[in-house]
Order: structure tokens, then C-alpha cells, then sequence
């Protein structure tokens, strides 16, 4: 399935734009062996001018032929390449980005390649229950790997101190891995990364 870059895409989010559109599909919590526990899940990845793609995901507990039985949960955050920002970045809070992006070409781009041949990305997704995570990793064309830097946990959350995901884009399908651990976390940064267990799955396919 070919990959259409909108033409209004900031270049450095180029390396990320086979992620853009909405995805829908069915997985299994766990190892996903017989006995886990199915969920439907729909995933947007969304653009809006700015060095950045929005992502949703909300997931829906299912039987083993897809009729949803209840929320699952949902998940929010963002997608970027990381870099060191420069002044014609925004923020930090609502000050304004200059209107020319501070990387204006694929050339530019192509200077963050790193020494495998991708590009160093960093994801930030909150979750319900006072949870949000911070990720570090690659993309490598339709591959992506990642994996926590930092958990933050509320006073009254679950424990969760670390995890891992890939995503894959496989004949046009969206495959998706979960690993977390949910071992005790020092201070602000993940630890027990050695732990890490199979948490979820999902292939999901683009909706038109």
C-alpha cells in the first residue's frame, strides 16, 4: 500500500507519515494465548503543522468474534523525531514557533539520520490513572522500537516502572507489541527493565 505524504507535513515529520490516519483492528491482552482476553482498539495518528503527530487510542474489551463488551481504556500522546530544539521551536507552554519550521528541508532531515541508518524518535503517552510515559527509541522506515525512559506515577497509581513497544507496518496492516513491568519504580526514572512481560497486541488495518 503506497504511503501518501500530505503536502502540508512539516519535512522532519516525513520519516513518521506512514503512521497518519486512523487505524482499527482487534488484539489480545498478554501473551495472547488461548484464555487472554481480546479488545478492539482504533489508533489515530493526526498532523497539525507543528514538528509533532497527535496520537488516540481507545480500546474496547470484545468477545473472540469482535462484539464489544465494555471500555477498555484510551491513551493520548505525541510523536516526534528528537532533536535538540532551537528558537524557531515553540513553546515552552503557548509561545509561538516561527512560521518557518526549523527544519525546512529534506536535507535537513537526512543530518539526523543516526548510525543505523534511522532516526532517534521520543513518544510521550498519558494514560487514566496518573500514568504517563516517556519514551526513547528509533524509527527505521516502517519499523519503530521504543523504550521507556521515565514512568510517572500519581500518589495513588498502580505500579508500573517500565516498558517496551514495537510497531510494524506489514502489508499494509499496523502490528503492534506491548511489554511493561509492573515492578516498583525509584524516584522519576523506570527501573527493572530486566522484567518486562507481555502486556498486549493488535494488528490494526488503515480505515479509508
Amino acid at each position: 500500500m503506497p504511503v501518501e505524504i500530505p503536502s502540508d507535513l512539516t519535512p522532519e515529520l516525513v520519516p513518521l507519515s506512514w503512521l497518519i490516519g486512523e487505524w482499527e483492528g482487534r488484539g489480545r491482552l498478554g501473551t495472547g494465548e488461548e484464555g487472554s482476553e481480546h479488545f478492539v482498539q482504533r489508533a489515530t495518528f493526526a498532523h497539525n503543522g507543528l514538528p509533532y503527530l497527535q496520537y488516540r487510542a481507545e480500546s474496547w474489551l470484545c468477545d473472540d468474534e469482535g462484539t464489544i463488551l465494555r471500555p477498555l481504556t484510551v491513551e493520548m500522546g505525541f510523536w516526534a523525531l528528537e532533536r535538540k530544539l532551537v528558537d524557531a521551536d515553540g513553546g515552552p507552554g503557548m509561545l509561538p514557533a516561527d512560521m518557518v519550521p526549523a527544519l525546512k528541508t529534506a536535507d535537513d532531515v537526512e543530518a539526523l539520520r543516526n548510525d543505523d541508518g534511522g532516526f532517534d524518535i521520543s513518544v510521550s503517552i498519558a494514560h487514566p490513572g496518573g500514568i504517563s510515559e516517556l519514551y526513547y527509541g528509533q524509527i527505521k522506515g516502517p519499523q519503530i522500537q521504543l523504550s521507556t525512559d521515565m514512568v510517572m506515577r500519581g500518589s495513588h497509581s498502580k505500579d508500573y516502572s517500565a516498558a517496551t513497544r514495537i510497531f510494524g507496518l506489514v502489508d499494509g496492516k499496523l502490528l503492534w507489541r506491548w511489554d511493561v513491568s509492573q515492578g516498583k519504580s525509584s524516584g522519576d526514572s523506570a527501573e527493572g527493565n530486566g522484567g518486562l512481560e507481555a502486556h498486549a497486541s493488535a494488528i490494526l488495518s488503515k480505515l479509508a
